[in-house]
């Protein structure tokens, strides 16, 4: 079964607007200042998540967002709900009454992300997913990268670092509440499951992506398996972070390998450390220009173009999605996301990372 969309056509809510600049105060806002890219009807909306779960939201996924909206002579409006679900429906609230035809959200839950989109539906606007599907919603796309991928890189990462050896793991799981997560698992379980010289011996959920509770979940869990812990299979760079702390206390950082995600300035410290064995890329310039793409699409009463479909596993319903690949990144690599513009060379390699961003052969 595939969900039945409803493509915003031009000036549907009655509003021409004059495209030219991109808005991200976060006060709500949204900042149409002169300027060319010509004209067009239509305006975009984006609710980010928060600035707690991954530093990527304002410091990658913003920027490149305004970039690819303002190359596109579109405007939008850029919010950040601050990991508040009520935050966010008042944002969206607003945005809706401020004329959007066009909201993307990145959900903090499905119940609250799927509530926002019946709102936005019953005014005449058009939704897409960014990032996270949003389950028993309405989105007319899904933009992401493909989350079991991640997921998979994770898991064949963490092996390549083990090896073959007998080895015990534990997960750090993503947020319960974000679909991205339980995705995210799911692939590194498909490769490590079949790894009969490997153990689980420990696996939780951190709520809300939070990198202290990920700190705190971590040590109970190294404390129940006796310190008997040979790899940790962490969702993304923040959670990872977390684990290396604790590893750090107990003389076992860089001895236990550590997975992660969003190549953070961070993460990508800590794998040219060696205390991370990998991190997984997501482009967010690759990402905010398909959702830039999808949205010019909806305004225009266009279908975007898309990569096959996703199933809502709430309704087993096709969500018609554009699904980007991500890239293992290892000490070996780490450059790569620094020419593709990911990161800046100059946040990465300070201090005493500079020696080893030489090493590998970042300048």
């Amino acid at each position: 079964m595939k969900r039945k969309h409803s493509l915003v056509v031009v000036g549907l809510m009655g509003v021409a607007l004059s495209l030219s600049a991109c808005g991200s105060d976060d006060d709500g806002g949204s900042d149409n200042g002169g300027g060319g890219g010509g004209e067009a009807e239509g305006k975009v909306g984006v609710i980010l998540p928060d600035t707690e779960s991954s530093v990527r939201w304002e410091s990658a996924d913003r920027p490149a967002l305004e970039a690819a909206f303002k190359e596109a002579g579109v405007d939008a409006v850029i919010q950040n709900a601050e990991g508040d679900a009520n935050k966010m429906t008042q944002i969206a609230d607003t945005m809706i009454g401020d004329g959007v035809t066009v909201l993307a959200i990145v959900n903090l839950d499905s119940e609250s992300g799927a509530a926002i989109q019946e709102k936005a539906k019953a005014a005449g606007v058009a939704t897409i997913d960014y990032d996270r599907l949003t389950l028993g919603g309405s989105a007319e796309y899904y933009v992401s990268f493909d989350n079991t991928k991640v997921g998979e890189l994770q898991g064949q990462g963490l092996a390549d670092c083990l090896g073959e050896k007998d080895a015990n793991i534990v997960y750090l799981n993503g947020s319960p509440t974000d679909n991205n997560a339980t995705l995210f698992a799911e692939g590194a379980h498909s490769v490590l499951d079949s790894m009969t010289s490997y153990k689980v011996v420990g696996e939780q959920a951190v709520p809300d992506w939070d990198n202290e509770q990920a700190a705190t979940i971590f040590q109970q869990l190294y404390t129940a398996a006796d310190g008997k812990v040979d790899g940790v299979l962490a969702a993304n760079d923040g959670l990872g972070g977390a684990a290396i702390g604790i590893l750090e206390g107990a003389g076992q950082a860089g001895k236990v390998p550590v997975t992660g995600q969003d190549a953070t300035v961070e993460g990508l410290q800590n794998v040219l450390a060696g205390t991370q064995c990998m991190t997984v890329y997501k482009s967010a310039t690759q990402e905010a220009n398909a959702l830039a793409e999808t949205a010019i699409a909806l305004a225009k009463g266009e279908d975007a173009e898309t990569t096959g479909t996703t199933v809502d596993s709430s309704d087993q319903s096709e969500v018609p999605s554009i699904l980007l690949d991500p890239q293992s990144i290892t000490k070996d690599n780490v450059g790569d996301v620094i020419e593709d513009g990911g990161q800046k060379a100059e946040d990465v390699c300070t201090g005493d990372f500079a020696k080893l961003c030489t090493d590998a052969g970042i300048s």
